[in-house]
């Protein structure tokens, strides 16, 4: 703040940069260390506007209170006054503390090693494997793992490390180990020791515990600055001794699991990590080059960089394996601050920018010039010319702190002469680098960027005599550090550049992991060399199996009633009714041709709009709908504002009708998210009618296979079903069986939206149909409420009872949860399926004795394993054939897990689910089981191809997807969050606003409007409305956001 004393964090007295270091896990020491730069006296750096008196970069002044402004007004400097967060005592019972997790997220563990640290009540182990699967043909294929072989012959020591107070900064901690002092007194030096860049280092020297101190003045060949030498204190401690042997021990099963087989694992994790973290940047288990990289710019400023994926891992055959796969991830663009503003604003030019930056009504609200404050935290240079030392000066690197809303010419600061200790007088930044630097600014009126950086000098009006204010440059010198990650949500066309960029044909893959292992370099690795531990290079083959394929069945007369897809993994409606059509007669409906956005007009006229209507009708008659009305109303958008719009065709369909619009068609002149999301929220939440949007692009074209794909959708919207598996005998189901999904999802990092919980339930005996609901689950909180369950399950759960099974409660439920860490795995038992079997307890109180029996999945495909297979197992493209399941070598030693690959990649490789059964009390057999959940992968509703996830967990991802369209903010916060600055969250975990209620016509049993129940088959018969159509709108509070 302008006048205000301000003290430097430790942080940014040891900031560590990826650019400079060896990654965001900090392993390895920074190539540069600058030491504590904030200390009175210490130099302010060619090029900078020293005794800066500008606003801090930590709170910055909005635009509109500066943009006229001489100076920066000065702040009070005081920060808000934290309030304790509301709590409801009646809905919020206490919260037990959180425990920390003592495992290595880098490892993958397998989810009993996480229980070995639960005391809780829940067992110690979760199930394990019961036997092998046999059915299917036989191939062999080859896995992206490598076995790690050899163990050290000696005993490995591990010591904890102390450096400072123990609560330093990792910059500091690593500034300390890397120096020359601490290398002479460890045996053997540095280059025999592992160490985690934090608290624990390995090494196969014994030594006793050690005190001493290190002089960073001395290591930097530094004068002492004022009279405080940079003296920090090293503490090693003897903490545990490591015999390596004790992993394979556990592995053939003559000791159990505990922790000494973590340590070990923990130190093999920490040594094939230390090699490849000094040579690359090393980001989690991912490491990346950007002299041999391949990078694409995404646009935007910013760019996709490819690496290699490097994690270990217990595997079954009684043995370590190594998996190794392609990494990808995003940084900014190595360019100049206002090119990567100019693009992230969307201007063409630097000089178009600039003049937008001027005029006051492009800021309020801007969401483009919102994007600004993601350049906070970043490391950039400074260049320009004259400089007293351009070589010092470019290894110099600073932090942003924020962007101040003032330009070059705005801001002004007071001059000082650090030499002379002189202060003069007020100067514009402009000014003092022509004056200083005889620099003439290009851009003086572009936005300034203040560092995490001070300069102190005098004020007599300080009771101390001094000042310190934040160091400002202008945007037009300043030039991005290389490998500074890019952490924000991308865009739609860069999510469409990075696909292209990520996805990968399997022999172009495997290229990418023979370049990866180059990168890794085992054979040249001098820690693995010096503890006798050896990869091989050469990839696991394994034996697969394919399972066979079901047959489908179709509906109608006159038609194929059942089709084989064989191995294809495809099938078409050519000439196929849907297994069941529309429940009702579509009577009342309506098409709206929506206007565009971004530019005048539409991108269909009504008389094309007809003739996709007409072959829309034609084509769903033909697959069995029922359609009495084969000319619906049909308008363009007849106001400006879509949900005014909408209301208008509601009133204009139902008045023609006489009865409650049933469908909704709206052509879209593009895919913008925004329109997309308004369409479904009216729709939705204001007048509960279904609603199907089509592109105007396709409309066009009025392509059959386009017309069928949407069909499937617009018929299963309207109560129908395209097809079911064919089965012999009783089937899967030989007892009254309910299939539930569950999956909650989670906004982008930096993004304080809510999760959303989403729950499905199979609702009918085939389990090809299900009903959804979905609620908000707090912030980035993973298990789901008891309340949202009991909000969401119970009116489903009496659904299925009464419409499946006679008003009886289910004798068996398979539970498929997806997203859950191995971590999380008891937590699932201990909290979603104790609440679920007390739901059923309440809606079952007539028969007490009697307790429905589940079998609980996890489904993750959050992981790096892929197939390649060889010969008559891989498709036209080098894909595993749909079917292909793995379970040996990479799953669990011990825990009932496998590999499934059910569907057919469109494009790249194949990426498999990982299944993981946690608990099974109908003690299904394997065989059963694993082809109950191929083979329903191909009655996902809307597509002719097996889906990848098993179609209750699919189905929980769209409802999941729908919530965004439910909540209750307007588009404006909307987009706000987007921008919103990496500062972490406010809000209470587990509160979040409830989602808007739904507008149920015919609701499923139980009060769903209070709870905002998403459901997919809720209107069933619809009722005649009278002649003269108002609606009350329901959410009156909320009209703006709808």
């Amino acid at each position: 703040m302008p006048g205000a004393k301000k003290k430097q964090s430790k942080a940014d007295k040891y900031s560590t940069n990826p650019s400079t270091n060896n990654g965001s896990s900090n392993r390895g020491p920074p190539q540069h260390y600058d030491g504590p730069s904030e200390r009175p006296g210490s130099s302010a750096g060619p090029g900078q506007a020293s005794g800066s008196r500008g606003r801090p970069p930590t709170d910055a002044p909005t635009a509109q209170s500066t943009r006229t402004a001489s100076r920066p007004p000065s702040a009070p400097g005081a920060r808000a006054s934290s309030q304790p967060p509301m709590i409801d005592p009646a809905r919020d019972p206490a919260k037990p503390a959180k425990k920390k997790d003592t495992l290595n997220p880098r490892i993958e563990w397998g989810g009993n090693a996480f229980n070995y640290y639960s005391d809780d009540a829940m067992p110690k182990e979760l199930m394990r494997r019961p036997g092998w699967g046999q059915v299917g043909e036989k191939v062999r294929l080859k896995l992206n793992s490598h076995v790690l072989q050899g163990t050290p012959d000696k005993t490995i020591c591990q010591y904890s490390v102390i450096v400072g107070n123990g609560q330093e900064n990792r910059g500091l901690i690593q500034a300390a180990w890397g120096s020359k002092q601490v290398n002479s007194r460890l045996p053997g030096g540095t280059r025999e020791w592992l160490f985690d860049g934090n608290t624990l280092a390995w090494s196969v020297h014994q030594v006793s515990e050690m005190h001493f101190a290190i002089d960073l003045d001395v290591e930097h060949n530094r004068p002492v600055r004022n009279n405080k030498p940079d003296i920090v204190r090293i503490v090693i401690r003897p903490a545990a001794k490591i015999n390596l042997n004790n992993i394979y021990e556990y592995l053939h099963g003559k000791a159990s699991f505990g922790s000494h087989v973590i340590t070990a694992i923990n130190f093999l994790d920490h040594l094939i990590r230390e090699w490849p973290s000094k040579q690359h940047l090393n980001i989690k288990r991912s490491y990346f080059n950007r002299q041999t990289g391949d990078k694409y710019d995404l646009g935007g400023g910013i760019e996709a960089m490819r690496g290699v994926y490097q994690s270990i891992r217990l595997a079954e055959g009684k043995k370590l394996v190594v998996n190794i796969d392609v990494s990808h991830t995003t940084f900014w663009n190595v360019t100049g601050f206002p090119s990567i503003i100019n693009q992230l604003t969307g201007h063409k030019d630097v000089e178009s920018l600039q003049m937008a930056w001027r005029d006051p009504r492009s800021l309020q609200p801007n969401f483009k010039f919102a994007a600004m404050k993601r350049l906070k935290a970043n490391f950039f240079n400074v260049k320009h010319k004259n400089q007293r030392n351009p070589v010092e000066a470019a290894k110099k690197e600073w932090k942003v702190a924020s962007i101040i809303p003032q330009t070059a010419k705005e801001y002004k600061f007071v001059e000082y002469d650090r030499a002379t200790n002189q202060v003069g007088p007020e100067i514009s930044i402009f000014d003092h680098y022509k004056k200083a630097y005889d620099i003439h600014l290009n851009f003086p009126y572009l936005p300034v960027v203040a560092t995490t950086r001070f300069i102190s000098r005098p004020d007599p009006s300080d009771k101390d005599g001094r000042i310190k204010s934040a160091i400002v440059f202008p945007m037009e010198l300043c030039l991005m550090r290389p490998n500074q990650r890019y952490p924000y949500k991308l865009n739609e066309q860069q999510t469409s550049n990075m696909i292209k960029f990520a996805v990968q044909q399997p022999h172009a893959r495997l290229q990418g992991i023979n370049k990866g292992l180059d990168m890794l370099a085992w054979d040249k690795d001098p820690y693995l060399k010096h503890y006798g531990i050896k990869i091989t290079r050469e990839q696991i083959q394994t034996a697969a199996r394919i399972l066979p394929p079901p047959k489908l069945q179709f509906g109608g007369v006159g038609g194929p009633a059942t089709v084989e897809p064989g191995t294809s993994g495809r099938w078409d409606l050519k000439g196929k009714k849907f297994l069941s059509p529309n429940r009702a007669p579509l009577i009342s409906w309506g098409v709206m041709i929506v206007s565009s956005t971004s530019y005048s007009g539409r991108a269909i006229q009504i008389p094309q709009a007809q003739a996709f209507v007409k072959a829309f009708v034609d084509a769903y008659r033909n697959h069995g709908g029922t359609v009495n009305n084969a000319n619906p109303l049909i308008q363009a958008q007849a106001n400006a504002d879509l949900p005014k719009a909408i209301e208008m065709l509601l009133m204009a369909v139902g008045n023609k009708h006489n009865m409650r619009p049933q469908m909704f068609m709206f052509i879209l002149p593009d895919k913008n998210a925004e329109i997309y999301l308004r369409i479904k929220k009216s729709c939705d939440c204001r007048w509960g009618v279904y609603s199907q949007c089509v592109q105007g692009a396709q409309a066009l074209k009025v392509a059959p296979q386009y017309i069928s794909n949407v069909l499937m959708k617009f018929n299963a919207k309207l109560g129908g079903t395209t097809n079911r598996i064919v089965t012999q005998g009783a089937g899967h189901f030989a007892k009254s069986t309910m299939i539930i999904g569950a999956d909650v999802s989670h906004a982008a990092p930096n993004n304080p939206a809510p999760s959303y919980a989403a729950m499905t339930v199979s609702m009918d005996k085939f389990a090809a149909r299900y009903a959804a609901g979905v609620q908000t689950n707090g912030y980035r909180v993973e298990m789901i409420s008891t309340r949202n369950l009991n909000d969401m399950l119970t009116p489903l759960f009496r659904e299925w009872m009464m419409n499946v099974n006679s008003g009886r409660l289910p004798d068996h439920v398979y539970y498929f949860r997806d997203g859950v860490s191995e971590g999380q795995f008891t937590n699932v038992l201990k909290t979603e399926v104790a609440d679920m079997k007390e739901i059923f307890k309440k809606l079952g109180e007539t028969r007490k004795d009697f307790e429905v029996k589940f079998t609980v999945v996890v489904a993750e495909k959050r992981h790096h394993i892929r197939f390649f297979p060889q010969g008559k197992g891989a498709d036209k493209g080098g894909n595993p054939l749909p079917g292909t399941i793995v379970d040996h070598d990479v799953t669990h030693p011990f825990d009932n897990d496998f590999y499934l690959c059910a569907h057919r990649a469109i494009q790249g490789t194949a990426r498999p689910v990982h299944y993981t059964v946690l608990l099974d009390e109908m003690e299904v057999p394997v065989d059963r089981f694993q082809k109950l959940l191929y083979e329903q992968c191909y009655q996902y509703i809307r597509s002719t191809t097996p889906v990848s996830l098993h179609p209750a967990v699919y189905y929980a991802h769209l409802a999941s997807n729908r919530a965004k369209a439910h909540e209750n903010i307007s588009e404006t916060e909307r987009r706000t969050r987007e921008y919103a600055e990496p500062t972490g969250s406010s809000h209470d975990p587990e509160e979040a606003k409830p989602l808007i209620p739904m507008n149920n016509v015919d609701k499923i049993q139980g009060d769903i409007k209070e709870r905002g129940l998403a459901d997919v088959d809720i209107l069933r018969t619809n009722p005649s409305i009278p002649n003269q159509l108002t609606f009350e709108d329901n959410n009156n509070n909320n009209n703006n956001s709808v």
